[in-house]
C-alpha cells in the first residue's frame, strides 16, 4: 500500500476556508451593537495582551460543518489565552482552541436559533465558557450563562441590566447613550464595578476633552493673572500719581511758606525801618525844642 493511501485526510486551513458570505448584518443597530462590544473591549484585550476578539466573521468548528456549509459565526467572540494577531476567521483545529465567550445579537429571524440550536452547540459542541444573547430593539431580552459541569447555568445579574462575565472579570450592562449617531440602549463592556469600558475613540476624545480642560483652566487663570497685573499696575499708577501730587503739594506748600517768610521778614524790616524813622523824628523834634 502506497504512502498516499495510507495518508490520512488533513482539514483545511483558515486560508483555504471561505471568510466571506456576502450577506450584511440584519440592520445597521446590529452592526453597530456588534462594533460597539468589539471596540468596547479592545483597550482591555490589547492591555492583557493574549486575547482575540471577533465578531461577524466565521468559525469553524468540525467537519460536519463544513459538509453542512454552516459557516456563520457568532456575531461577537473572544478567545482568551492567545495571539491577538489578525485572522481571517477562527478555526477551531487550528488554534486548538474554541471561543471563551461569545454573544448574540438577536432579531425575530434569528432568535430562536441563537437561544436553542446555537445555545446547545455552544455548550455541547464548542463547550464555550460563558453565552450571552441581547435583541438590539429589545433590550429587555438579555440573558447570559456559564458552563458549569457541561451545562448552561444562567448568571444572575447583579442589578438590572448588569450580567457578571466571571470569567473575564468584567460584566456587561445597558447603557443608555448615543453611539455612530444613534440613541438608544446599548450593551456595553463594564469593570466589575459597572463602570463602562471606553472604546479606543472614547478614550481620545475624553483625553481631549481633558487637555482642553486644562488649557481652558491655564487660559482663565492667565486672564486672571493678567488682570490682577493690570489691577495691580493701575495702582501703582495711581500711588504714584498720588505722590507726585503729594510731592507737588508739598513743594508748592514749601515755596508758599518761603514767600510767606519773607513777606513777614520784609514787613518786619519795614516796621523795624519806620520805628527808627519815628526815633529819628522824635529825636529832631526834641532838639527843636530845646532852641
Amino acid at each position: 500500500m502506497s504512502d498516499t493511501a495510507l495518508r490520512l485526510p488533513t482539514l483545511p486551513t483558515e486560508d483555504d476556508l471561505p471568510c466571506d458570505d456576502g450577506e450584511p448584518m440584519e440592520t445597521l443597530r446590529h452592526r453597530l451593537q456588534m462594533e460597539l462590544l468589539i471596540n468596547g473591549l479592545a483597550p482591555w484585550a490589547r492591555e492583557r495582551g493574549d486575547c482575540f476578539v471577533g465578531g461577524n466573521m466565521f468559525l469553524y468548528f468540525s467537519s460536519e460543518q463544513l459538509r453542512g456549509k454552516d459557516f456563520r459565526g457568532p456575531d461577537f467572540f473572544a478567545v482568551l489565552g492567545v495571539s491577538p494577531r489578525e485572522r481571517k476567521s477562527w478555526v477551531v483545529w487550528d488554534e486548538e482552541k474554541a471561543p471563551d465567550i461569545i454573544i448574540e445579537l438577536l432579531s425575530e429571524s434569528t432568535a430562536q436559533t441563537d437561544k436553542i440550536e446555537k445555545k446547545r452547540i455552544y455548550q455541547d459542541r464548542l463547550r464555550v465558557a460563558e453565552y450571552f444573547w441581547f435583541d438590539p430593539w429589545n433590550p429587555e431580552d438579555f440573558a447570559g450563562f456559564t458552563l458549569t459541569d457541561g451545562r448552561y447555568r444562567p448568571l444572575t445579574p447583579v442589578e438590572p441590566g448588569r450580567i457578571p462575565s466571571p470569567l473575564l472579570h468584567l460584566s456587561l450592562r445597558w447603557w443608555d447613550g448615543e453611539y455612530a449617531g444613534v440613541e438608544t440602549r446599548w450593551l456595553r463592556w463594564a469593570d466589575a464595578d459597572g463602570i463602562i469600558l471606553p472604546t479606543d475613540t472614547e478614550a481620545a476624545q475624553a483625553e481631549a476633552e481633558a487637555a482642553q480642560a486644562a488649557a481652558d483652566a491655564a487660559q482663565t487663570a492667565a486672564e486672571a493673572a493678567q488682570a490682577e497685573a493690570t489691577s495691580a499696575k493701575a495702582d501703582a499708577d495711581r500711588a504714584r500719581e498720588e505722590a507726585d501730587a503729594a510731592r507737588t503739594a508739598a513743594a508748592t506748600a514749601e515755596a508758599e511758606t518761603k514767600t510767606a517768610q519773607a513777606e513777614t521778614a520784609a514787613a518786619e524790616a519795614r516796621a523795624r525801618a519806620a520805628e527808627a524813622e519815628l526815633a529819628r523824628l522824635r529825636a529832631r523834634l526834641g532838639q527843636d525844642d530845646d532852641r
